[in-house]
């Protein structure tokens, strides 16, 4: 068998194995621009090594990392779409996204640069940062206990990164509502709402996020009446210690199943948007089903992770491949 032949027997096992996709509209249908693995098997066959090899290293020394790059990914995502807009230093002229107060707290960068360093040595302007991010997160998610999923690859990586672009984040005051209407104006439906949530079963909040619950709730309410009574007493001590006080957001922040639902029927969502999905009954269900069955939330989150990495991605002459994924080329 020549080389030709052997390289399209494995270009076709990759379609038939990895070349379906949750899509948009409820069913499964082909990537079409979106499905670079051929490309990266020629031009840089070692990169989902690279990738996993390093993101394990950082996390092996750091593993409150997981829910870091889990959550740059979703910044990155819901803000001009999936093109590592995050990742960009802001300049003299412009400030770019990464400095937006709901930005400030991200971390991790430094796995991106590590990576991205490896890959332009091994095979340069082949892979871009936004495909590195999604990669990233992918293997975080799985570094800390849960779902293994593939991910069709081939981002660009957008020319524009402005603070102003941020306010398409969602707040940590939304209620289910809102958060429905807002999530359903990317295309996801409630239940991937829900799903996509449950990202927060890694890491922790900043009081400064959630102190408003704590005292002058509203007109009628001092303290948030959703929250659990003596949990709110251990958060406002916690926020005696200041803004940047953190407080997890289950009880096993760097292990991702499915606690931070269990958490939700016990009144100890840490975030009124967290919480509000175990208060509204068009979302309570999910979460009770993804509390008795971590096997569903597993396959539901990959999924939904998987829908969100392509929205609004850049392909072609519409995005470019950057040296540096702090610097737009």
């Amino acid at each position: 068998m020549g080389k030709y032949e052997l390289f399209m027997l494995i270009l076709l096992m990759d379609i038939i194995v990895s070349g379906w996709r949750f899509d948009g509209g409820g069913g499964y249908g082909m990537v079409d621009g979106l499905r670079m693995d051929y490309y990266y098997m020629m031009n840089c066959p070692f990169v989902e090594g690279i990738v996993k090899n390093t993101v394990n290293r950082h996390l092996q020394a750091d593993p409150t990392l997981a829910a870091a790059l889990v959550r740059m990914h979703f910044h990155d995502c819901f803000v001009e779409g999936c093109d590592a807009s995050v990742l960009v230093d802001s300049t003299k002229g412009n400030t770019a996204e990464k400095d937006s107060p709901a930005n400030l707290s991200l971390r991790g960068y430094e796995i991106i640069d590590d990576v991205k360093e490896q890959l332009e040595n091994q095979c340069p302007g082949v892979v871009s940062c936004a495909d590195i991010l999604a990669m990233a997160a992918r293997d975080a998610v799985f570094f800390a206990g849960g779902p293994v999923y593939d991910i069709p690859k081939g981002r660009k990586d957008g020319r524009r990164s402005k603070i102003e672009d941020t306010i398409n984040l969602p707040s940590p005051t939304l209620n289910s509502s809102e958060l429905i209407r807002m999530f359903g104006q990317r295309g996801f439906t409630a239940q991937e709402m829900v799903a996509l949530s449950g990202a927060h079963t890694l890491g922790v909040a900043r009081c400064s996020s959630f102190k408003h619950r704590l005292s002058n709730f509203d007109s009628t309410h001092d303290v948030d009446p959703t929250l659990d009574a003596q949990f709110a007493k251990s958060l406002s001590n916690i926020c005696s210690g200041g803004d940047k006080s953190e407080h997890a957001f289950d009880s096993t922040k760097d292990t991702f199943d499915n606690d931070y639902y269990n958490a939700l029927q016990r009144k100890t969502g840490v975030l009124f948007s967290d919480q509000t999905l175990y208060n509204n009954p068009r979302t309570r269900g999910i979460v009770n089903a993804y509390a008795f069955n971590q096997a569903m939330f597993f396959l539901d989150f990959q999924q939904a992770m998987v829908k969100m990495g392509l929205l609004d991605v850049k392909e072609g002459y519409n995005g470019e491949v950057r040296a540096n994924c702090r610097i737009i080329n």
